[in-house]
């Protein structure tokens, strides 16, 4: 039948075989070919475990026991191996590294074509097509990891097309993004599904991102359970998203503070085509002329100075290009720029890693170089971005104590600190779990407590909340801020525009290994030309402010960030 779906859960359950209780219950869901369906929830809703039914990693790969019925293409997918669901469900990981197979980009791309043993002539002609149309041509001879993380996205996708799926499943695409290149990714996806005309399945919480592109229906997840399947501008108009743990977009949030009632025929979810009257624009004026400036507090005494650093790696990429940072005692500070722009390679300098060929490099006035990583450790402790590169124990309070241990701390002292800090990461029900039972999101929060727990003088953390939902990136957050006030210094390098806003009233902007601003937040995020520059993104209060006629986007940025923050404590 024509209206027949390509994927059809009907009173769908599913209960994994090491867990006690089901993680989904009753789930009823159609998805047609050519439909665009963004699933949101939080963490633990399930969201992730659907989509392993959808891809056949669910029973295939992780065993449990299911009830009702999924069909995918007419068929029943209990009955389908993962082979067979393959050639209909095409799967984009949100680690692009965990995809790669071949040596280069375009054997990658290949890898498919191969095992069916398609003919050399007709193989090339595929991948040349494949790659014009996920735009990575030029990159077709170079190894996996000489690419970018946009490119990496790319690649993952093509691998996936080139066997003409029906069905195009994204999970978490956003999550080790850029900001401008997390745009190009929504707009990609947006090309190809309408090019191709698949089903495109988007799992994501960052709804304001993934509606940079319009979608067609929204499901919204929550304990297992489907609490919303529609349209997003009818979702925006309720409160659905904030009490599911999900953040609405900002303009949405900011609307709703000044009172305007929204609609579905305004179109919220959608900016540039947002209407609003006369009237509700003098709503969002009022709003801001009632709320005060937002307050800026003076500088403290220097806590790590960086003054002219170089760096060159091995290779002869030049990373580092005479950098220059201040980093205050006591002070709450976002580096920020595109993939690759020198960020991760100042905070290996800082720590030890790497030791800069040229400059100044101090803490508290001491000379960094004089001190051993160890040393360096013992004042600045680092939490790498991927948490697989961290990780060395089995269980997760071995890993959590494991510093502490090492600095024979007494074992009556260690326990309510690890377990405080497993608290407020929102891992202590799984502190006896073996980490691999773990997500990635997970494991990134046990990176997190296990650095948290030694109480460094300064902090440093690369992406701190990717991949996490707003309930987990809240506790993560308010607790670096309860620390911050504690007097540690906290550094976070950081692709998360809000997160900037909200939590660090400075911001420092690198880009091909200079930094290019040293603002505050609110100031970078509405300079058109270090936005662009540096691969960010506006915020949409900066669109929204304009659209209402309010000339100091800015100043109402800082006042919606500083009534926002009073809102959600």
């Amino acid at each position: 039948m024509e209206n027949e779906p390509i994927i059809r859960f009907q009173d769908f359950g599913f209960q994994y075989t090491a867990q006690a209780e089901p993680t989904l219950y009753h789930i009823n869901l159609d998805i047609h070919k050519g439909e665009k369906v963004l699933i949101a929830g939080p963490s633990g809703c399930g969201k992730s475990t659907l989509a392993h039914c959808i891809n056949g990693l669910v029973p295939n790969s992780y065993p449990g026991k299911s009830t009702g019925s999924l069909t995918i293409g007419g068929k029943n997918a209990q009955n389908m191996g993962l082979f067979e669901l393959s050639q209909t469900v095409g799967t984009v990981l949100q680690d692009s590294d965990g995809q790669f197979i071949g040596l280069t980009v375009a054997e990658d791309i290949a890898f498919a074509l191969e095992n069916d043993c398609v003919p050399v002539g007709p193989m090339h002609d595929t991948v040349a097509r494949i790659a014009e149309l996920v735009d990575v041509k030029q990159v077709l001879n170079h190894a996996p990891h000489e690419i970018s993380g946009g490119q990496k996205q790319r690649v993952g996708l093509g691998g996936v097309m080139v066997g003409n799926v029906d069905v195009l499943l994204f999970d978490e695409p956003l999550a080790n993004l850029d900001p401008a290149t997390g745009k190009q990714a929504i707009v990609l996806i947006d090309e190809i599904q309408k090019r191709t005309g698949c089903a495109v399945i988007i799992i994501e919480h960052r709804v304001e991102d993934v509606l940079y592109r319009p979608v067609d229906r929204v499901i919204l997840m929550e304990d297992g359970r489907i609490r919303y399947d529609g349209d997003p501008d009818s979702l925006l108009c309720t409160d659905l998203l904030p009490a599911c743990g999900i953040r609405e977009p900002l303009y949405v949030t900011a609307l709703k503070y000044a009172g305007v009632a929204l609609t579905k025929a305004m179109r919220p979810s959608y900016l540039p085509e947002l209407t609003l009257s006369d009237a509700q624009k003098e709503q969002v004026r009022c709003w801001y002329e009632q709320h005060p400036n937002a307050e800026v507090n003076a500088a403290a005494p220097v806590l790590l100075r960086a003054e002219n650093l170089d760096f060159t790696y091995d290779g002869g990429h030049h990373a580092l290009r005479g950098v220059s940072v201040t980093v205050h005692k006591g002070e709450m500070l976002s580096i920020v720029g595109t993939n690759g722009a020198g960020k991760s390679t100042f905070s290996k300098v800082v720590c030890g890693f790497e030791k800069a060929q040229s400059g100044i490099l101090e803490l508290n006035g001491i000379d960094l170089n004089t001190l051993s990583i160890k040393e360096r450790a013992d004042h600045i402790g680092y939490v790498m971005q991927n948490p697989n590169q961290m990780i060395s124990k089995t269980q997760i309070y071995d890993e959590v104590a494991l510093g502490l241990r090492n600095r024979q701390v007494p074992e009556e002292e260690i326990r309510p600190r690890v377990e405080e800090t497993l608290k407020i990461c929102g891992l202590y029900p799984f502190r006896n779990w073996p980490v691999s039972a773990l997500s990635y999101g997970q494991k990134k929060r046990v990176t997190i407590a296990s650095i948290l727990v030694l109480k460094p003088e300064m902090i440093l953390l690369d992406e701190p909340t990717a991949g996490q939902d707003l309930k987990h990136y809240t506790e993560i957050m308010d607790f670096l801020r309860e620390l911050n006030r504690q007097g540690i210094t906290v550094v976070l390098i950081t692709h998360d525009m809000h997160l900037m806003l909200e939590y660090t009233p400075r911001a420092v902007v690198f880009h091909a290994g200079k930094v290019i601003a040293d603002k505050s937040a609110a100031e970078v995020l509405n300079d058109p030309q270090i936005v662009a520059e540096a691969h960010l993104k506006e915020t949409s209060l900066y669109h929204l402010s304009a659209l209402c006629g309010i000339d100091n986007s800015e100043e109402f940025t800082r006042r919606f960030i500083a009534r926002d923050r009073e809102v959600r404590k």
